[in-house]
């Protein structure tokens, strides 16, 4: 038999070696093996590297107990007889606190005790400020605070739906002022004698009733915040409000009650729709973060852990007076968050008053063709959020005196001085204050330090030298003269190269009418606290040296600029998105731009424990949703 090559054939393999293509083909037992077994050795090495993590924690723990833990015993701790009876004195013949109870116990507060008296009233932004910014041994410092602990106020809306933990947004602030050896009493301050330099705060007595003391001060700081403003409208006993720890418990309360009667089968259909209607008053930053809040809660948690019907029930309305929600910022920020809210059925009721609050409902107007046309909203949660008003102490103040005019606040200086006050004594900051912005009231006194020559009318260098003056008692002012002698022409209507007073006065009125007060935020409080700690330093440490050289005690203008508020931005939550207003730079966006916001905030924790705090809920949260207990 001939080759098969021969004839073109080509030998074939065995049968043994062909696989048809749709068999897959296995690897090999021993490489299976092999991959078996380094799944199973890193797989122990992730577990005892686990096991092992967590026994060098717990050791850590143990031995930092174990260093940690002593028993401190506490002998004839010397206490002043003065401290445990204070003697009477004042107007009012009250119990003057010139001693405090811990003044002597220890030889670091017998030194701080001969320091000039410094008295915080208040605990929020202003007053964190300046006890981050004091040094050890300025002052004998003395916080007067109704609280005993300071609030991170722009996270209440997520404390008050359970986002956040209320403990992971307040630090006590006996832990602040242990840095400075300060002393801490928890009362309301209620009157003020600027001649004695005495502060009069209501205390709680043992069976809890009221006792008034006076507390003296060298220097003293009204930081005590605002309340919110009525507009006269009727029945705001029967809002909520959102500015303290308090208020975000009562409002997580009433929002549990709420589903919890509204998934009662024995609801009726209008009293469930009136049980889950949330009105909220006011489209600030404040108002809008909460109907945020709400929102995600009832997204987010009410439709997995309620019925269904209580989802499909809720309505978020937000009742604004201006045209739009976020007026404050960009108007590309405004029509954003608009949008957002739309989308997730927020109902935005924009350019209506509310006219009243009741029990079970809120009355609004709004213009339709000319007339006014009343509207109702059938609700059991109403969020009152708009406008601020006087604390009563900063109202009492301001009675004391006679040059205090502002509705709202306490006048004060560039110095951050009440005016009509002791020159350097009594500095108010914060929402209680508010920096003048009158440039016509000094029309006379500028005139005076301007006019070298006395002849009554100003010429361009004394305009030059009237605009720093200007600039000096009114930073805010300096924006709006920047171009010296262009505003200088504008005025001078006769071409003499002059500005009579006739000529002078419209000039300033026109340069008046453009200022604005700075707005009522905690960014502010917060650059006014931080301004009047490091001045306050500096006037110890000078005070020091003159008193040793029997010099005059240097004044704020020796030591410090006037005070000028730097925007650093606004930012605001509008529900798994965030917004940002830089001044001329917006930046909105959903995820991204909610973690920014977040980082924002937690930056701007007072300290690592609430920082800590704040991490792990919003952790919790996001594994586990929000808390629905009722506390």
């Amino acid at each position: 038999m001939l080759p098969a090559h021969r004839f073109g054939l080509a030998r074939l393999p065995p049968p043994s070696s062909f696989r048809f293509s749709s068999t897959v083909a296995q690897p090999p037992p021993r490489r299976l093996f092999h991959r078996t077994r380094l799944v199973v050795r890193y797989t122990g090495y992730l577990a005892l590297s686990s096991v092992f993590g967590v026994l060098v924690i717990g050791a850590g723990i143990f031995v930092h107990d174990a260093l940690t833990y002593t028993e401190k015993h506490v002998d004839r701790v010397p206490v002043s007889p003065l401290a445990l009876h204070p003697e009477r004195g004042g107007p009012k013949n009250l119990p003057v606190v010139r001693v405090q109870v811990d003044d002597e116990q220890d030889e670091e507060n017998v030194k701080l005790a001969e320091k000039p008296r410094l008295v915080i009233v208040g605990g929020g932004w202003g007053a964190m400020g300046i006890l981050k910014t004091l040094h050890v041994g300025d002052y004998h410092v003395t916080v007067v605070s109704s609280e005993t602990f300071t609030t991170f106020t722009p996270l209440l809306p997520s404390a008050a739906v359970g986002t956040v933990q209320i403990r992971s947004l307040i630090e006590p602030i006996r832990k602040i002022i242990a840095r400075l050896r300060g002393h801490f009493v928890q009362g309301k301050a209620v009157d003020l004698d600027m001649k004695e330099r005495l502060l009069e705060v209501e205390t709680m007595t043992p069976d809890g009733k009221t006792a008034n003391v006076y507390i003296p001060y060298d220097k003293l700081v009204i930081a005590v915040g605002s309340t919110s403003s009525t507009h006269g409208v009727p029945g705001l006993e029967n809002c909520f409000q959102l500015k303290t720890i308090a208020d975000a418990q009562s409002i997580r309360r009433r929002i549990m009650d709420n589903f919890e009667v509204a998934s009662l089968p024995t609801t009726t259909p209008e009293e469930r729709k009136r049980l889950l209607s949330f009105v909220v008053c006011g489209g600030g930053p404040t108002g809008v973060e909460t109907a945020a809040e709400i929102d995600d809660f009832c997204q987010e948690d009410i439709m997995n852990y309620f019925p269904k019907i209580c989802r499909e029930e809720v309505s978020i309305h937000v009742i604004q007076s201006r045209e739009h929600i976020l007026n404050t910022y960009s108007e590309a920020i405004s029509q954003y968050a608009e949008k957002k809210f739309n989308r997730s059925g927020v109902n935005l009721i924009t350019s209506a008053r509310v006219s009243g609050v009741t029990n079970d409902s809120v009355t609004y107007t709004t213009k339709e063709n000319g007339k006014t046309v009343k509207h109702s909203i059938p609700t059991n949660f109403v969020l009152w959020s708009t406008g601020i008003a006087m604390n009563p102490f900063t109202q009492r103040v301001s009675d004391l005196l006679p040059n205090q005019v502002h509705k709202k606040a306490i006048v004060v200086d560039a110095h951050l001085r009440v005016k009509g006050a002791p020159l350097g004594e009594v500095y108010c900051i914060g929402d209680s204050s508010t920096i003048e912005t009158s440039v016509v009231s000094h029309f006379m006194e500028l005139v005076d330090e301007a006019d070298k020559d006395k002849n009554g009318k100003i010429d361009f260098d004394e305009w030059k030298f009237m605009v720093e003056r200007i600039k000096s008692r009114i930073p805010m002012a300096e924006d709006h003269l920047t171009e010296v002698r262009a505003i200088f022409d504008l005025y001078d209507k006769d071409k003499d190269n002059n500005l009579s007073l006739n000529e002078l006065l419209p000039l300033l009125q026109d340069v008046e009418k453009h200022l604005t007060s700075l707005p009522a935020t905690a960014q502010v409080a917060s650059q006014e606290g931080k301004y009047i700690g490091r001045k306050l330093h500096k006037l110890a440490r000078k005070s020091a040296v003159a008193q040793l050289n029997n010099a005059p005690s240097p004044k704020d203008e020796d030591v410090s600029k006037p005070f000028r508020y730097l925007h650093l931005g606004s930012l605001a939550y509008i529900g798994n998105a965030a917004v940002f207003d830089f001044g001329g730079h917006s930046f909105m966006g959903g995820l991204a731009a909610m973690y920014a916001w977040r980082s924002v905030y937690w930056n701007e924790q007072v300290s690592a424990r609430t920082r800590g705090l704040l991490m792990i809920d919003w952790i919790i949260r996001g594994v586990w949703g929000r808390d629905l207990s009722r506390l």
